[in-house]
């Protein structure tokens, strides 16, 4: 596989072999440092690097399920006690990284939209992968850490009682980490409100 050839097989709208790791340091240069060791280590394809506020590192990358458990242990040992949050999500719901590599925009009407909103990016990104795995929902936008303050959300939508139970699932793993920020759920959005989401 190369890093050009991260194709996933779907079962059910999850990517069977592939996986999404996050690392988060507490500063940027161990942050770069331990971005060029992820990459060298295996193949991954890196969706996401930057330095968030306050002073912290993020990076999020995608590949198979044992080159991002590489990659994600090569980093962390690496970043030692600069380490903040790390995760690695093996058979990522198939929304998940296409969200991540771009914005979600939607026109029209909705019946609920769900938003959940978390402390970190690790967090954010397992929340959402359980949020998409209890429900029939879309994933229809997810922000990370930057213009956030290191916070992040995600924003859902599909029926009513499919996005209670998800954003309650979401909410739940984040809550379980002690990083939940807050969770609503909007049944019938504004038209106007849609527009900008």
């Amino acid at each position: 596989m190369t890093r050009n050839d991260l194709n996933p097989v779907l079962r059910d709208d999850v990517a069977l072999d592939v996986a999404i790791g996050v690392l988060e340091t507490s500063s940027v240069a161990r942050g770069i440092e331990v971005a060029d060791a992820v990459l060298k280590e295996a193949q991954v394809e890196l969706l996401f690097a930057t330095p968030v506020h306050p002073g912290k590192y993020v990076m999020l990358y995608t590949g198979s399920v044992q080159d991002v458990r590489a990659s994600t242990a090569r980093g962390a040992a690496l970043a030692g006690g600069d380490l903040v949050d790390q995760l690695v999500i093996p058979q990522i719901h198939a929304q998940v990284v296409p969200m991540i590599k771009r914005t979600g925009r939607i026109n029209g009407t909705l019946d609920a939209i769900g938003v959940v909103e978390t402390n970190t990016v690790a967090s954010a990104i397992a929340s959402a992968d359980a949020a998409l795995k209890t429900a029939t929902i879309d994933l229809v936008d997810i922000r990370l850490a930057n213009g956030l303050g290191g916070k992040s959300f995600y924003v859902l939508t599909g029926e009513v009682s499919d996005v209670k139970s998800s954003v309650a699932a979401g909410a739940k793993v984040a809550q379980e980490r002690g990083l939940l920020a807050r969770e609503v759920v909007i049944p019938s959005p504004h038209r106007d409100l849609v527009r900008h989401l």
